[in-house]
């Protein structure tokens, strides 16, 4: 009988052949659901749900523009990010702190089939992210009052921002065997997020992960000037470059892992420069002809004698500028009650997202403007810009009035309110019913003496009929140029004013 001896196969000899892969997805499940039960990811999550859902809808008052809430999707996201990075590190580093390390040599799978399943798991933490983003336009996709158009590339950037940090922490754990080697990053993340780029505006800022704009400003579609594509490829290729790295630290196949870090090189730097470009001349035109003649891009549509003029995303919003107008005018006495008016829908878009100039009043007899945001403020804010319209005329002589007719100006916008009074602290200035104040529209704002306030509140605390039949039989000397803020008390049956009455 006869021996037959077979040369001992190396680890890395049984790691090839047989189902490797297989043993690097299983790996791979097992790092997922522990990265994701750990406490800081799951306290991270809850903080993400829990922000997202307490703040969803309260940025447009209910009438979101879809363009603005693509780009909501992108800041809450570092949170998880940095979390990831974080976590991922420390999962990455696990067997060296425990001491296992010389043990994981006995095993068939390289360390470089580790590295994958770890960079696997921030993936998963990545989709998980997707998932959460996606759920967050949808909420707003779906309400009634949504307007315009997202766009895919701009959500992309949370999930790739969360899967980029996590790929830097395992990238960080093949450099440097450190545990503190993540958290410092993080911080030094973080002050170069707050101090130095927080405030760019030059193009340098897409080399952030996320691009914040300064202002709250809404546009069409066309005329934001986001690269966000561009912005979306240079994120994937510098994640793709920077697992691969780890990759290959970590052992791997070097000729292949190679030609896909040149790969994902090249994606970075065509998105990183290109995104960094600046605006064509043609985005520049544009809106300077959206800003100066806007009546060249807007559809029209009369209802109930009035015209109401808007871009195209905005046609929805007809309705409601035709609701409010409606509402305004029914409280009017003499001709305003069935006087025909221009609503003209407005943008300051010059500078982009990044202009805060405010709209100059229209001296058109009988026109006003509106605004591209809706919902909350905005609508009393409107209702005052139409009342002032109906008293004096056009926009430019409502911004000057500086006696009594402010009451019934003010009357008008708020009357028809279930809450006027509380309608009456939101579109003031300094959130206030009592003193003087500034009067907020979409154009320049409205100022009120103390006396005129006063007599507001009386006029408001009154039966809205009876108040409306004082209004109506007196309208023409309440809109007499003028007339005091005691005068119109006593047109209107209230108490005289104690308080100041003089403009500031």
């Amino acid at each position: 009988m006869t021996a037959v001896m077979e040369k001992p196969v190396a680890s890395h000899e049984r790691a090839e052949g047989g189902r490797p892969w297989a043993a690097v997805i299983a790996l791979a499940g097992f790092e997922t659901r522990r990265l994701l039960t750990m406490l800081p990811m799951l306290i991270a999550f809850v903080v993400y749900i829990g922000w997202t859902v307490w703040r969803t809808g309260k940025d447009w008052g209910g009438f979101p523009a879809l363009q603005d809430a693509d780009r909501a999707t992108q800041s809450a996201p570092l949170l998880i990010g940095l979390t990831v990075l974080l976590c991922v590190n420390r999962a990455a580093l696990r067997s060296r702190r425990h001491g296992t390390e010389p043990y994981f040599g006995t095993l068939v799978m390289p360390p470089w089939r580790r590295t994958v399943a770890h960079a696997l798991s921030a993936l998963a933490a990545a989709l998980l992210t997707a998932v959460c983003v996606a759920a967050q336009f949808a909420r707003e996709a779906f309400r009634p009052g949504a307007i315009g158009h997202g766009s895919v590339s701009e959500l992309l950037v949370g999930p790739l921002t969360v899967l980029l940090a996590g790929l830097v922490g395992l990238l960080l754990a093949g450099l440097l065997r450190s545990a503190l080697a993540a958290p410092l990053l993080v911080v030094f993340a973080l002050f170069l997020f707050l101090f130095l780029w927080g405030t760019s505006d030059d193009g340098s800022r897409w080399l952030l992960p996320v691009v914040v704009e300064s202002t709250n400003n809404t546009l069409p579609s066309d005329l934001l000037g986001r690269p966000a594509g561009w912005h979306a490829l240079y994120l994937a290729g510098l994640a793709l470059c920077v697992g691969l790295t780890a990759v290959l630290l970590a052992g791997g196949r070097k000729p292949l892992l190679l030609v896909g870090i040149a790969g994902a090189l090249a994606m970075a730097l065509v998105g990183g420069v290109i995104q960094t470009g600046g605006e064509s001349p043609e985005l520049v035109r544009a809106r300077e002809r959206a800003s100066d003649t806007p009546e060249q891009l807007q559809s029209c549509v009369e209802r109930d004698g009035s015209t109401y003029c808007a871009f195209p995303e905005w046609g929805p919003r007809v309705g409601d500028w035709d609701g409010v107008v409606d509402r305004v005018r029914s409280l009017a006495g003499g001709g305003a009650q069935d006087q025909k008016i221009v609503v003209r829908q407005r943008i300051a878009a010059r500078d982009g997202l990044s202009s805060d100039s405010a709209l100059t009043p229209l001296e058109r007899p009988h026109e006003v403007t509106v605004g591209t945001q809706w919902g909350g403020n905005r609508v009393p804010e409107f209702s005052a810009a139409v009342a002032g319209v109906l008293v004096a005329g056009d926009e430019k002589a409502s911004t000057s009035i500086c006696d009594g007719r402010i009451v019934t100006v003010m009357w008008l916008a708020l009357g028809w309110e279930s809450d006027p009074v509380a309608a009456l602290r939101r579109v003031r200035l300094d959130d206030s019913d009592t003193g003087s104040a500034i009067v907020l529209q979409p154009t320049d704002g409205l100022s009120m003496t103390e006396a005129q306030t006063e007599v507001l509140r009386e006029l408001l605390a009154r039966p809205r009929g009876e108040a409306t039949a004082r209004v109506k039989a007196n309208w023409a000397e309440l809109t007499e140029p003028k007339v005091t803020a005691a005068r119109a008390a006593r047109l209107l049956g209230v108490a005289a004013p104690e308080g100041d009455d003089k403009c500031a």
